[in-house]
This record gives C-alpha cells, sequence and structure tokens, in this order.
C-alpha cells in the first residue's frame, strides 16, 4: 500500500502542529489500511524529507504526498516539489507522486460557513474571510471569489483580507465593510490551524471591533480529513496509470 505523506508549511507555534497532526489522526480512521504520515515543510517535526528518506529506507518504492494547503502558490509550486525533487534524486527508482492542494474544495467551504453559527445573521453584520495572502494574484482571486460567492449566499457584505503579502487587510476590509453598512465584524477563518498569522488576524478583527466574532480554523473537521484522502485516492490512481 503506497503511504500517504501529509505535509503541512510548520509554525514556531505549537498549536499548529498539535492540530495538523489531530488531524491527520482523523485521516487515519478514514483511510483504514493505509499508512498516514505527518510531516512539514520547515519549522516543525518531522520534515517531509525526513519522512520520504525513512520510508525509502523501510523499503517503499512509491509514496503520495498531500499538501495540507489552501492556495496553491510558492510552497506548493515552489518549495515542496524542490524538495521531493533533493529526496528521488538520491533514493534510485523512488517515486514520489504529489497531490493537487486541498484548495477551495467545497467540503471546506462548508466547513469555514458552518464555523460561523449564527453570527452573520446579527443585523448590520459584515463578514470577512481572512486567509494568510500570498503573492500570486492567482492564489489571492481564490479567497475573492469565495468572498463574493458568501456575499450572495449569507446577504451581508462580505470581503477577503489577509494576513500578509496582499491587500486588502484586516483594517482595510473593515474600513470597506463600514461604507457598505456593517456595524458588527464576524470574521471567518481560511486557515487549518491556529498560529501566528491567524492571531494577527484577531488582534487586528478586535480593533477595529472590541466585539468581533472570529471563527475557528478549520482543524480536525473530518470533512478535511475526508478532502485529504480524496486527493491521495486521486493521486493513487495516477501512480497505478504510470507505465512500468
Amino acid at each position: 500500500m503506497t503511504p500517504l505523506v501529509a505535509v503541512a508549511h510548520g509554525s514556531r507555534d505549537p498549536r499548529s502542529a498539535a492540530t495538523v497532526r489531530a488531524l491527520v489522526d482523523v485521516v487515519r480512521t478514514r483511510a483504514p489500511g493505509t499508512a498516514v504520515h505527518e510531516s512539514f515543510l520547515d519549522l516543525s517535526e518531522p520534515l517531509v524529507t525526513d519522512v520520504l528518506r525513512s520510508l525509502y529506507a523501510v523499503g517503499h518504492r512509491t509514496a503520495v504526498v498531500v499538501p495540507l494547503l489552501l492556495g496553491s502558490a510558492f510552497h506548493a509550486r515552489v518549495d515542496l516539489p524542490a524538495l521531493i525533487e533533493d529526496v528521488v534524486s538520491s533514493c534510485p527508482g523512488f517515486v514520489v507522486r504529489t497531490s493537487d492542494v486541498l484548495g477551495a474544495d467545497p467540503a471546506l467551504e462548508a466547513v469555514a460557513l458552518d464555523r460561523l453559527g449564527a453570527a452573520p445573521q446579527r443585523r448590520g453584520t459584515g463578514v470577512i474571510v481572512s486567509a494568510v495572502g500570498s503573492s500570486n494574484a492567482a492564489a489571492n482571486a481564490v479567497v475573492a471569489s469565495l468572498a463574493s460567492r458568501w456575499e450572495e449566499r449569507l446577504g451581508v457584505p462580505v470581503s477577503e483580507a489577509f494576513a500578509s503579502a496582499a491587500q486588502p487587510d484586516i483594517p482595510a476590509a473593515a474600513a470597506a465593510l463600514r461604507t457598505r453598512g456593517a456595524r458588527h465584524l464576524v470574521v471567518a477563518s481560511w486557515f487549518l490551524a491556529p498560529g501566528l498569522l491567524p492571531d494577527r488576524i484577531a488582534r487586528l478583527a478586535r480593533e477595529a471591533d472590541p466585539q468581533a466574532f472570529i471563527a475557528e480554523p478549520l482543524a480536525d473537521d473530518p470533512r478535511v480529513a475526508d478532502v485529504v484522502v480524496a486527493r491521495y485516492a486521486c493521486a493513487v490512481s495516477g501512480l497505478l496509470r504510470q507505465p512500468a
């Protein structure tokens, strides 16, 4: 059975790695019979390169890496492929296939909306979809598209906002929502785990509105685990179709 190696970004905040491990535990329950390993690009352990090399050392010649990333930006397009290439170049015969990122899967969107509960129903509410932000315009556009869909669905003003590298940030998004009549802020989380950037989002939101509702990250919801398993299954089928 081809191992599943889930890889998250990693963080200096221990809550982040703990949440990733909890998610991977749920993945194991959703994929019985599959060896599932957590790993990280940086800052947390074990590193994805170490996990892959350890699998090769015990005899595995295939592996599927599933990026626990909500956007296809620098980490998915550059960092991770380079790390995998470094491993396979020193491990003859080792085939490592990388699945698609989790992305804006409808199941993840449903989890993020559910985290809001009834908060958007309060009169005078504006919703902010908070995300990490990227220098990749396409990755930011995915979050903007979420905000647009949610505005139509919820019937209240909705704006995207980014923790870094892109605009609008939380203060700009809050100001824009106020010009549209919003008096109360509800902040949705387009993050998998808690950490320094979600904390920054929460701090800035409460500066704009001390009573702001701050949603929890997507974390270890079983629907997130199901998306991880689906990404793995698709990548495994691609491995099986590869010519010998």
